[in-house]
């Protein structure tokens, strides 16, 4: 679980790999859980790719039933050194934060919050909530002048749209085709939601300065030579300026990217760090109960953290 990740280094082996694929790197996302047992994939972190520019997580949930009454419950649990980015498709869910935030989030709307060198935050689906779940939690690595900030939480209830006749293109966060998203980062990255409304071919314009991630969320999608479908992400090295998405169903896909992040971080559970006893001290304090305050108004148990082990894998 615990790993060194040297953003820069993961970028080079990525790219290498693909100079010798056609420039695309097709990883399949693990299935795990989330929260009360609800199945996901988790396409970042994984092997071999531990990044995408800053991003540095991305888990795709549902779409799934969920039990009336129950539906998703994460209990509260701390971060550092990360912005958490919950986005919707399908379903609505219940954000608290030891800030004193309440927010329901819709699908088309955001929320970020900004740890900086502490937050807690529970999620769940409000008791109202209509029994569908469908979305995406991705991370977001703070850099090393905005990691030990102060925490904050935004919420944006409408963002930029690409609204073209075959797809719709939601821009999450970042600048994108002469667009700038709302949303407060504090390093360069694009977050796009791609929704191909009709079939056919659809060029999207790229940064060629960015490294670009593509996870397919409903749907089958083809470029190029490459059959992309659900539970596998798609990497794109540095230097590419144009993909075409090709659909014969409708389809939608999110698109991530950035510069090779260039610092080194360590992972591990619910924080982002630089060292293992920054680590330390963060479980510490959070399982003392310091530091991250208190998630007020979540019907349940906070979560524990699990034992730290110090044997890192570089």
């Amino acid at each position: 679980m615990s790993k060194l990740i040297p953003g820069r280094e993961t970028a080079r082996k990525c790219e290498a790999h693909a100079s010798e694929t056609d420039e695309v790197v097709a990883i399949p996302a693990r299935q795990t859980q989330l929260g009360n047992g609800l199945a996901i994939y988790r396409a970042l972190p994984q092997v071999g790719l531990k990044l995408i520019g800053p991003w540095c997580f991305l888990d795709h949930f549902g779409p799934l039933d969920v039990k009336p009454g129950a539906g998703l419950r994460v209990g509260p649990h701390p971060h550092i050194g990360l912005q958490t980015v919950t986005w919707l498709l399908t379903g609505e869910l219940l954000h608290r934060d030891s800030l004193g935030m309440t927010q329901r989030i819709l699908p088309g709307q955001l929320n970020l919050m900004t740890s900086g060198n502490g937050i807690a935050h529970s999620e769940e689906s409000p008791a109202d909530h209509a029994g569908r779940l469908h979305g995406v939690q991705l991370w977001v690595a703070l850099p090393e002048d905005e990691r030990l900030g102060e925490p904050r939480f935004d919420h944006y209830p409408e963002l930029p749209l690409i609204d073209r006749s075959a797809l719709r293109i939601s821009l999450l966060a970042g600048e994108s085709m002469g667009l700038q998203s709302p949303a407060r980062v504090f390093s360069p990255l694009v977050g796009l939601d791609i929704e191909l409304v009709d079939t056919g071919r659809h060029p999207i314009d790229l940064n060629p300065d960015y490294e670009h991630g593509l996870l397919v969320l409903e749907g089958r999608v083809a470029m190029a030579d490459h059959q992309m479908d659900i539970g596998t992400l798609f990497y794109l090295p540095v230097g590419r300026s144009r993909l075409e998405l090709d659909n014969a169903a409708p389809a939608r896909a999110l698109l991530i990217g950035g510069p090779p992040f260039p610092d080194t971080i360590l992972m591990w559970w619910n924080l982002v760090a630089r060292t293992a006893a920054e680590i330390t001290v963060a479980r510490n304090d959070w399982e003392q109960g310091r530091r991250f305050g208190t998630v007020t108004g979540y019907d349940g148990e906070r979560i524990a953290a699990p034992r730290f082990d110090y044997r890192l894998k570089s």
